[in-house]
């Protein structure tokens, strides 16, 4: 490796250990490299950095963010959660599964993990709670099930995938809905047994409060918003970055006039939320593209590359590598982040192995949701504990079960294109 590359290198390590946040880290890292190299012009910083944003398909980022926004505050998440108690409040355990399908619903919408645990966390953590589920188990759920944010089309990390490396943005949303359902059931099994094992539901099922006919109707706008984009999708009325646009007007729409809970103040939070949020993803992906760009100009791709390669002959072993190297990034590092420097070296690998880039989008995907709630530094795991009060330390130990269930999805998602790309083929 090259002075530059390990400059590189070496100096994102150093800022990431010290505590720098990942955007300013990827910046300096690259600031210190071109200095080093001599060769590489300084307008290289800027000019990279502004291309990398400077995309049409990267708008759907920020109108997704938008549009999950508007449902937010204009109380479609509390909607979704009594459509899902009217559904499965029959059931012992009920607030937990609720719990994991309104996430789905929710997700549906958002396109954002960490959005949909701070919504539903929100409103199910304190129901849960007061109906004798103990605190940590109940937080953690939060944060476990706020995770399928990303695997229930539409998903921002997707959009990003999709525009990284050419793959179908629409064909993505679809293939990653095996992985999603996949996830759901563990997730559910998970809960079921915890719940069993630690008593912590009552023997008598829990009422239904509403009817289901009813709460259907109450939800059925907010319910409509991921058919309204899917299905324009794929009759080709619209592109998914237009979706994403067509996603916040019609948000707009019946929070003002259907629901009637937005309003001027409501409306100016969600913008400003928005603008927070977007804003951080965007300078993510403008650091990294940049950052991408030095590493491939001291072919450090490559080297990676050769180096997997001289390890394995075997597309079974590479894969379980990949998995286990996204895995221990997802502890560390954020999905955009990860997505734009790790994907750029294991693609070629992948396809150089006769993987469809499409199934290793969605293996990608599923690695980074687990990433979320693992230890020590998921970023689920911060946001619920900062919603619901308890302890990260508690939380932490909650994890286990849930990390166990992923690592399993990720291999049945992983070894079993059925899931992926066989779903998709379902469709077409």
């Amino acid at each position: 490796m090259t002075l530059v590359g390990l400059t590189l290198v070496c100096s994102l390590m150093i800022f990431l250990l010290i505590g720098v946040p990942i955007a300013f880290s990827l910046g300096l890292a690259s600031f210190l490299a071109i200095l080093v190299s001599g060769s590489i012009p300084m307008m290289i910083f800027t000019q990279r950095m502004f291309t990398a944003t400077d995309s049409f398909p990267l708008m759907a980022i920020i109108f997704f963010v938008i549009a999950g926004e508007l449902m937010l505050q204009g109380g479609i998440s509390k909607r979704l959660v009594n459509f899902a108690s009217s559904l499965l409040g029959w059931l012992r355990g009920s607030l937990a599964f609720i719990s994991i399908v309104t996430c789905a619903f929710f997700g549906a919408i958002s396109g954002s993990a960490l959005a949909t645990t701070a919504a539903i966390g929100s409103i199910m953590y304190p129901e849960m709670v007061e109906k004798g589920y103990k605190p940590d188990f109940s937080a953690t759920l939060q944060a476990a099930s706020g995770t399928l944010g990303i695997l229930i089309p539409p998903s921002i990390p997707l959009v990003i995938y999709g525009v990284l490396t050419g793959v179908s943005i629409g064909d993505l949303f679809i293939a990653v809905l095996g992985g999603g359902l996949i996830t759901i059931i563990l997730y559910m099994v998970v809960s079921y047994l915890t719940i069993i094992r630690e008593g912590m539901a009552p023997k008598e099922l829990n009422p239904v409060k509403t009817s289901i006919w009813k709460s259907f109707k109450d939800a059925f706008w907010g319910l409509l918003t991921p058919v309204i984009i899917l299905g324009g999708i794929y009759a080709g009325v619209f592109t998914p970055t237009e979706s994403a646009v067509v996603a916040s007007v019609y948000a707009l729409i019946i929070g003002v006039f259907v629901y009637k809970e937005l309003n001027w103040n409501t409306f100016y939070r969600a913008m400003g939320n928005s603008a927070i949020t977007a804003a951080s993803i965007m300078v993510i992906i403008a650091a990294a593209t940049l950052f991408g760009w030095i590493m491939t100009s001291q072919n450090i791709p490559v080297m990676v590359s050769q180096a997997i390669i001289s390890m394995t002959d075997s597309k079974i072993i590479f894969l379980l590598l990949v998995n286990l190297i996204y895995i221990i990034a997802g502890m560390f590092m954020e999905t955009s982040t990860i997505i734009l420097l790790l994907v750029p070296l294991f693609l070629p690998v992948a396809t150089a192995f006769g993987i469809d880039p499409l199934h290793f989008g969605i293996i990608t995907i599923v690695n980074l949701a687990l990433g979320l709630i693992t230890p020590p530094f998921g970023a689920a795991l911060f946001v619920t504990s900062g919603v619901t009060h308890v302890p990260i330390d508690r939380i932490y130990i909650r994890t286990l079960p849930f990390v166990f269930a992923g690592i399993v999805g990720i291999l049945l998602v992983t070894y079993f294109p059925i899931f992926s790309v066989g779903l998709l083929n379902l469709f077409k």
